[in-house]
């Protein structure tokens, strides 16, 4: 069993750093709810709302990348994976630097996220650098899962798992935590909860 999982938005929650830098910035009324999909919609309504957007997501995923947190349940899911020897890979769309504001490697601070919540370390969760992808774009994204052999990916996206190129045979697991994904499609399992991911993936594998 080799599981492919995304990581902006899967393994990541950036909804209460959104709203940090947001209100910091002040570009948002301070009692919009604090999501990243409440953000984006407000700014998107705005005159020229895209540009705050584009700099914000620079911000947070750059320079306050640090801030951020897992989902509850991540922690467990991983030990659990390790505790079962599982083969994991995270593959994801990122870009390395952001499309405006500071120069920042977007990548390597993902990578400096991971370190310090112990995904690289032999007392932590054991992944190797070399088990985490971070691709240009989409179509690059499902090359690599295919090119990874990956039996299971786990991904918040349903427009990732439904599209026409990605790899078949995988087993698609959606995490949807805000219950917002609609129709998906018959081989689409959706999750609201990292902990219904693992009693899954305890239930395949026992």
């Amino acid at each position: 069993m080799h599981i492919g999982i995304d990581f902006d938005n899967t393994l990541v929650n950036y909804d209460v750093l959104f709203h940090r830098c947001a209100c910091e910035r002040h570009v948002i009324p301070p009692d919009l709810p604090p999501t990243k999909a409440a953000i984006r919609a407000w700014l998107w309504r705005q005159p020229d709302g895209n540009t705050p957007w584009t700099e914000l997501q620079g911000e947070v995923y750059g320079r306050r990348m640090a801030e951020a947190v897992w989902f509850p349940g991540v922690d467990g899911f991983f030990t659990f994976c390790r505790s079962r020897r599982l083969r994991i890979s995270i593959i994801s769309h990122k870009l390395e630097y952001p499309a405006l504001g500071p120069r920042i490697n977007l990548r390597d601070a993902a990578l400096a996220w991971m370190e310090a919540h112990g995904f690289f370390r032999s007392d932590g969760f054991n992944l190797s650098r070399d088990d985490v992808y971070f691709e240009g774009s989409r179509e690059q994204k499902l090359a690599r899962i295919a090119e990874r052999q990956c039996t299971h990916f786990v991904e918040d996206l349903p427009e990732v798992l439904l599209d026409p190129a990605f790899p078949p045979g995988i087993i698609k697991l959606l995490f949807d935590p805000v219950g917002v994904a609609g129709k998906t499609g018959p081989d689409i399992q959706v999750f609201w909860a990292w902990a219904g991911i693992q009693r899954y993936m305890e239930a395949v594998t026992s």
